[in-house]
């Protein structure tokens, strides 16, 4: 639709509010189709990969960029007691004496990415990216240009 056109109908959607559509589309499948994945720093940067590969798949996406942030990684992994082995009681300190229990692993969750997607519809293109904001993963748009 061509927003300069008089005789466009106001209900449909512009190029540019499609080409968000379709970012927020790409941020829905990479986020649920990859949290929880097992992750350690050692096969992070395959998971880079693979989630950017898988991404990049779809119609529109022109490129995708993830980062998992290995130092975030380690320290959960050193830091989940045996008694919290699945994360479930959110990590914490160690007691005295006790090691810890990951399998040398976490699940991947939004505090360990740093996502941009590029999506280009129409000749519109949008940069988004995921935040951490409060503790939880905003997908936001950077620009629509």
């Amino acid at each position: 639709m061509d927003a300069s056109d008089p005789d466009a109908d106001a209900t449909e959607p512009t190029d540019g509010e499609l080409a968000c559509f379709e970012a927020g589309i790409k941020f829905g499948a990479l986020y649920h189709q990859f949290a929880g994945t097992p992750v350690s720093p050692e096969s992070a940067p395959s998971l880079e990969t693979a989630i950017e590969e898988s991404i990049e798949n779809q119609p529109f996406c022109e490129d995708v960029s993830v980062e998992i942030l290995t130092e975030k990684l380690a320290a959960e992994i050193d830091h989940v007691p045996a008694s919290d082995s699945e994360g479930e009681l959110g990590g914490g300190s160690l007691a005295e004496g006790e090691e810890a229990s990951s399998g040398g692993y976490t699940e991947l969750t939004g505090r360990f990415l740093e996502v941009e997607i590029l999506v280009e519809y129409e000749g519109v293109e949008v940069l988004t990216r995921m935040e951490m904001e409060d503790g939880y993963p905003l997908m936001k748009v950077e620009s629509v240009d």
